[in-house]
């Protein structure tokens, strides 16, 4: 019987960075039914292979978000939280929070100390950093709704990934060993993330393959119940953590309403509160729309100076308004009205910068991770998911549960521990994102989907703290401004504004001195830094045809796999 046979593929791009712009233009893979495109090569592997036995785009989300915790773990994982966004064949959509909780104990004031003052590190590294994971029940969660394979099928594969091991990457290697001296600091017993790591060495993990064998046969349970549990809340309370069995069994993801906006011909839908993404990227693109965007050269001073002035007005808002939507009063409609951003930019020039500190939030009408990981999917059903998932930064806490071998997330970080005091990512915030018992932290995460005449288009997102939001911004313009391929847009250079702190980041090399010059001129900070990454975005774009092209980004490990 003839077969067909499914050739799997990914190609090591390597970005120009000598030029703003990018002189070949690199093709991604091409694919005819379905595609996976995630930060490793297993992990999109597995997801693919799901998809080949017949399996959904939700089937093969899940088989890709276990297999991340194995093959990445500075930010795939179980042991943190993100969000999904998704688009049916018939062109209904929805959204998944199963964003980490703050532990019923927690308190505002957790992290200051008696003159109230901010304890340096204790939302960072350690026990106290850890937020009530939601990965396992978020992958429940859509098993239930959406799957079709058995759920044992779909983990299986994360499990033999465990056990037999897989070769590290150089870069994998460069970032384990740099983070090696913060594993042993933290935790009583040495982790075995703590070798000497080269290129090509075999990662075994025994204890999570046992975890994940766990998870396997009793379900959502087998993590937040039973031995698993027992074995992590012990951990972190020996560490000085607060999180309970309570904790635990309390927790559950939530279906939410997504955002959905119209720029231009097309139709984007991305995340609601607490990811902040979607509102910002609103705002921004709705910011620009006035403008006539495809005259104005790509990477030039004008381009960039406007999505500056859009990001900088919309990151003080962010600042301002945005929480836990189950906890605040966050006036959504208000803030993504086009009267109220043509008012946020009436005080716009060309002439010259606009100082943060002559911006603070709008008045309404009513009342971010360096090492997040992306993945986006679409399967031969017509079906898409976008999900960003993280332990926050990298490695999150450092803690390694004892006996269970999961890495546990720092998201406490993305609270404000005190109202206009920056995090780790300089973002500051205020009482709308203060801590609270079971209260979600809020985030940057912009897990997006685009159509384009009723028509699935795009799908992408990416890690990167902060940058999440301005990441997925420059690839929606790329591609529906400047008619760019969906690797090609992965690769172009990219730059990032928050507001506060008042600076342009951009990425080493790939702006032209002129460039920065003019933006100097005009008033602007710049700041560049030698292996500064702006995202490490994941996307895939539907061609004319029908076929598929992916955009795995060369600044990561990443790749598309497809059929």
């Amino acid at each position: 019987m003839k077969q067909l046979i499914l050739l799997f593929a990914f190609s090591f791009l390597f970005i120009k960075c000598n030029s703003s712009n990018i002189k070949e233009k690199n093709i991604g893979l091409i694919a005819q039914k379905a595609m996976v495109v995630s930060a490793k090569i297993e992990a999109s592997q597995i997801g693919a292979e799901i998809l080949k036995k017949g399996g959904n785009a939700y089937d093969a989300m899940i088989a890709t978000h276990f297999a991340l915790a194995v093959a990445y773990p500075v930010a795939g994982n179980i042991g943190g939280g993100g969000f999904m966004v998704y688009r049916n064949n018939d062109g209904t959509k929805g959204a998944l929070d199963f964003r980490e909780k703050a532990p019923i104990t927690a308190h505002k004031d957790m992290y200051l100390d008696g003159a109230g003052n901010v304890i340096k590190n204790k939302s960072t590294v350690g026990a106290h950093a850890v937020g009530v994971p939601g990965s396992v029940a978020g992958a429940f969660e859509v098993y239930e709704k959406f799957g079709s394979l058995p759920f044992k099928e779909l983990i299986q594969p994360a499990i033999d990934l465990a056990r037999n091991g897989f070769k590290i990457t150089k870069k994998q290697a460069a970032s384990l060993n740099k983070a090696a001296a913060k594993f042993k600091k933290v935790n009583t017993y040495k982790t075995l993330f703590e070798a000497e790591w080269k290129e090509g060495s075999l990662l075994k993990q025994e204890e999570l393959a046992q975890t994940l064998e766990r998870i396997r046969d009793f379900g959502s349970a087998g993590f937040y119940e039973g031995k698993t549990a027992e074995l992590f809340v012990n951990y972190v309370a020996q560490l000085g953590g607060i999180i309970s069995r309570e904790d635990l069994q309390k927790y559950t993801a939530i279906w939410r309403k997504p955002i959905t906006f119209k720029y231009k011909d097309y139709q984007i839908t991305s995340m609601t509160l607490p990811a902040s993404g979607g509102i910002c990227l609103a705002q921004i693109l709705k910011s620009i729309t006035p403008y006539n965007i495809s005259e104005i050269k790509h990477n030039s001073t004008k381009y960039i100076q406007l999505l500056t002035e859009a990001s900088r007005r919309s990151y003080a808002d962010r600042a301002h308004f945005l929480g836990d939507i189950d906890f605040v009063n966050v006036p959504i409609d208000s803030l993504t009205a086009t009267d109220y951003i043509n008012q946020r930019m009436d005080n716009f020039s060309w002439d010259k910068a606009t100082p943060s500190s002559e911006v603070s939030h709008g008045k309404v009408l009513g009342y971010e991770s360096d090492e997040t990981t992306h993945y986006s999917i679409i399967d031969q059903f017509g079906n898409a998911v976008s999900v960003t998932t993280t332990l926050n930064t990298g490695y999150g806490s450092k803690v390694v549960v004892k006996g269970a071998g999961f890495i546990l997330n720092n998201e406490m970080d993305d609270f404000s521990s005190k109202p206009g005091v920056p995090n780790v990512y300089g973002l500051v915030g205020s009482k709308a994102n203060a801590i609270a018992p079971e209260k979600r932290m809020l985030s940057s995460m912009t897990p997006t989907i685009v159509e384009k005449n009723g028509k699935l288009k795009m799908v992408l997102g990416t890690p990167g703290g902060s940058t999440i939001i301005t990441s997925v911004l420059q690839n929606i313009l790329n591609i529906a401004e400047y008619d760019m391929g969906m690797q090609e847009s992965v690769d172009q250079p990219r730059f990032h504004h928050q507001w506060l702190p008042d600076v342009i980041r951009m990425e080493p090399g790939g702006f032209n001195s002129e460039t920065k010059t003019e933006l100097k001129a005009l008033g602007y900070t710049l700041y560049e830094k030698k292996a500064l990454v702006i995202g490490k975005v994941d996307a895939i774009l539907v061609l004319p045809n029908g076929s598929l092209e992916g955009g795995a980004d060369a600044r990561g490990d990443d790749a598309a796999v497809g059929f």
